[in-house]
């Protein structure tokens, strides 16, 4: 079985050059991507800003994606909140999150679920992460160590699936090397450049993965509406189900 994954900071919908709200141009640049998973950042629920938009929902709907989770990372003094979430063909269960909060920063959260892929006949479940990590170095090693000893992921087994993805504000791209390939996991791409999305020059957004999972193809999309739709460019990932089919992920 094959499936492709979408991370995407989306920016509350508000473009990165013009700073207008404009939530058609997120849907239509997830939509030219055609995800079966989308793992998306700094999304607002009940926000003035937003038009007080539940932006999973209108995102989800638009995208035609009936599977959805959310969780509020920051809550906004003019009311509403924003946060990460999960749009999916597939369905999801057992949806938390993971505290990540460092003392004296932003409030962060990791949005985990187990995301239901049908094979065969058979149902494997896939372990997803997504991140939107911290500005400060320290605070992004902090974070990825606790994620590293979460209890969901110490106990799933070595071939489950597991996709860590989203924003990792890595400005230098080292964080997969020093603390995720050590402990098995693969990088989708570490040179596709996401950030800024009129003129990327840096590589914040990752995909990680291991267990019965091969990469066939990464590549951020650079569309022209994507490139004023938000701050960030999409990341997008295509990958099967395999069985300890070795993958041609890069090596950091």
């Amino acid at each position: 079985m094959q499936f492709r994954l979408l991370t995407y900071n989306i920016h509350k919908g508000i473009g990165g050059i013009d700073r207008r709200y404009r939530p058609e141009r997120i849907a239509e640049t997830i939509a030219h991507c055609q995800p079966d998973l989308v793992l998306l950042q700094e999304v607002d629920e009940g926000a003035s800003r937003s038009n007080h938009h539940r932006q999973v929902d209108w995102l989800g709907d638009a995208l035609g994606l009936p599977h959805r989770a959310y969780q509020a990372n920051v809550r906004l003094r003019q009311g509403g909140h924003y946060g990460n979430a999960i749009l999916s063909r597939f369905p999801l269960q057992d949806v938390r999150d993971l505290d990540l909060t460092v003392p004296l920063k932003k409030p962060r959260r990791a949005l985990i679920a187990h995301c239901r892929l049908h094979v065969d006949g058979h149902v494997r479940t896939m372990l997803v992460f997504n991140f939107h990590l911290g500005l400060a170095g320290y605070e992004r090693v902090i974070q990825l160590r606790r994620f590293l000893n979460s209890e969901v992921l110490k106990h799933s087994h070595q071939d489950t699936p597991v996709v860590a993805a989203g924003d990792f504000n890595d400005v230098w791209g080292t964080l997969g090397r020093r603390l995720l390939l050590p402990v098995g996991f693969q990088s989708a791409a570490r040179r596709i450049k996401t950030f800024p999305a009129i003129l990327p020059v840096r590589p914040l957004d990752r995909i990680f993965f291991r267990g019965d999972l091969q990469l066939d193809h990464s590549f951020a999309s650079r569309t022209k509406t994507a490139q004023y739709a938000s701050d960030h460019l999409p990341m997008v990932a295509d990958f099967a189900l395999t069985n300890g089919v070795t993958t041609t992920a890069e090596k950091a």
